[in-house]
């Protein structure tokens, strides 16, 4: 039933929209609309060796290969809806036909999403099995799942393919969880050759099959038995890693192309930020940036004429430089990430929980490549957001957490939506969303201590003023014409706290917690 609500909710805001053509009301598309509009047109049209060369448009192609394949598939449907959208010259292309279509096609494909998420609720411990339904971990847990605030908004009004994206994610942890390491291994692999931004997530996979796969028995401390090596195991994984990525590039090994696949999978000249400061460390970095030169101008520190407009909120992919604070490079980020995903990998290593200490390495893997990566798009955030909810249901520390980072995720998510008829939609489901996550999460740890402490909640009653002001009082103000980046930069920074925070307390819980005996025994 509620994978049925998922599917009827998203196909209502399609109808929804083709209604608004049909009348001829004013419609704004994203523009990852158009990007998969020309990708479908890029593939259907040129043969392989012009895919990652293709121009025309300014949204090249630089998905990895497989998902280029998905969407040479779909192409080869499209042309029965409107023939005119794969046309490579037809730039910000619409029709009746192509919505249908386009919409149709990501909740056709949500399909491998359910069905991942029916695979995460038969891991769940069954140990706080409720005699209310409403009220079991595996119920709250699909809920939790299929009607996810962000992925609802990111997929279904914004536009794009998460849905089944995650779902290839899910299954792989999934399969994890029930120790069919081959299968889990390589969803994994087929995963990162559809979208490279699991790469983020790669370290945790890698420790969690060594340690587990692998190597095969623990002594009696759970500590690991190096004589236990299988060196069958690790062939099988490699083989498995090595036929994935021979059939996603190997062609374009052959022709040579390999450095220009990946010069479009890898575009560092995009700038460190997103056009949507993403809620992490660099909004930070920015903001502090962006304090101190104001702070030397009316000081008399800094020459005004030497300063750049609003680069880094103009709204603009692109890469700029800061005026005050040592100017961050790509191998700057990647330095930082590589730190701070360590300790999650060393626990993993030494202190190991199986699955569950998996998923909390998974998150931590994936919260500090958000934190601390290039060009990190706000969307990402859903990428620590869904595993976390399968920790959510079976602990309240982590259900605590769980509450911090979804809500100020999924609030920084906001500015995706900017048009006013799709305020009230996006306040709306977020409500509901957060009501019910706050409401199912206190209901199943009642008889433990209180999820958030007061300063925690203070900070998310926040979020209500701050969206208040960004979406009514500051239009109202002749700051709007002079700032207009203020909503955006105070939604950034006040979210990347939230969501620093949540990071921080997760690691915390991790490097602090004690495995008892019999935990180490198994």
């Amino acid at each position: 039933l509620i994978s049925f609500g998922r599917l009827w909710g998203a196909g209502w805001r399609c109808l929804l929209v083709l209604s608004a053509v049909g009348n001829r009301f004013e419609v704004v598309y994203s523009t990852d609309f158009e990007v998969h509009r020309n990708w479908l047109a890029i593939t259907h049209n040129l043969p392989l060796s012009q895919w990652y060369y293709e121009a025309t448009s300014e949204w090249t192609l630089d998905y990895p290969p497989f998902f280029a394949w998905f969407e040479y598939a779909l192409s080869h449907i499209a042309k029965y809806f409107d023939p005119k959208m794969l046309v490579i010259e037809n730039l910000n292309y619409t029709s009746r036909a192509t919505i249908f279509f386009q919409r149709f096609s990501v909740i056709f494909t949500d399909i491998l999403f359910i069905y991942a998420v029916r695979e995460c609720c038969r891991c769940v411990d069954g140990k706080r099995a409720a005699k209310d339904i409403l009220e079991k971990p595996t119920f709250i847990l699909a809920v939790l799942l299929l009607w996810n605030f962000g992925l609802l908004i990111v997929d279904h009004i914004h536009f794009q393919y998460n849905g089944f994206l995650f779902g290839l994610m899910l299954l792989s942890v999934a399969r994890l969880c029930q120790k069919r390491y081959l299968e889990g291994a390589l969803l994994f692999a087929v995963l990162l050759h559809f979208k490279h931004i699991y790469v983020y997530v790669a370290p945790a996979y890698g420790i969690y099959l060594l340690r587990s796969y692998c190597f095969t028995a623990n002594n009696a401390d759970g500590s690991l038995k190096w004589r236990s090596f299988s060196l069958l195991h690790v062939t099988l994984l490699g083989l498995i890693v090595c036929l994935v990525s021979a059939l996603s590039l190997g062609p374009f090994i052959v022709l040579g192309q390999l450095p220009q696949v990946i010069s479009r999978l890898f575009p560092f000249k995009r700038g460190l930020c997103h056009a949507y400061w993403a809620p992490n460390f660099w909004a930070l970095y920015n903001a502090m940036d962006k304090a101190l030169t104001i702070f030397g101008l009316r000081c008399n520190f800094l020459d005004p004429t030497k300063i750049p407009k609003a680069s880094m909120t103009g709204g603009l992919v692109q890469e700029f430089q800061h005026t005050v604070l040592p100017s961050v490079t790509p191998l700057a980020t990647l330095i930082c990430t590589f730190i701070s995903i360590l300790p999650s990998v060393f626990c993993l290593w030494f202190k190991p929980q199986g699955p569950r200490g998996f998923l909390q390495c998974l998150v931590l893997c994936a919260l500090s490549s958000f934190m601390f990566g290039w060009h990190v798009h706000e969307k990402a955030i859903l990428l620590a957001i869904l595993p976390l909810s399968l920790l959510s249901v079976q602990r309240a520390k982590d259900a605590g957490i769980y509450l911090i980072l979804t809500t100020t995720g999924h609030f920084s998510l906001f500015p995706l939506l900017f048009t006013p008829p799709e305020l009230p939609i996006k306040i709306l489901l977020m409500l509901l969303f957060t009501v019910y996550s706050f409401s199912s999460l206190k209901s199943l740890f009642r008889r433990e201590r209180p999820l958030l402490n007061w300063l925690e909640t203070i900070y998310l009653v926040q979020l209500v003023p701050l969206e208040i002001f960004c979406e009514f009082i500051f239009p109202l103000t002749p700051w709007k014409q002079h700032f207009p980046f203020i909503p955006l930069l105070m939604t950034s920074v006040y979210c990347a706290l939230g969501v620093t925070y949540a990071w921080l307390k997760l690691y915390v819980s991790v490097l602090t917690e004690r495995i008892s005996v019999r935990q180490k025994a198994e």
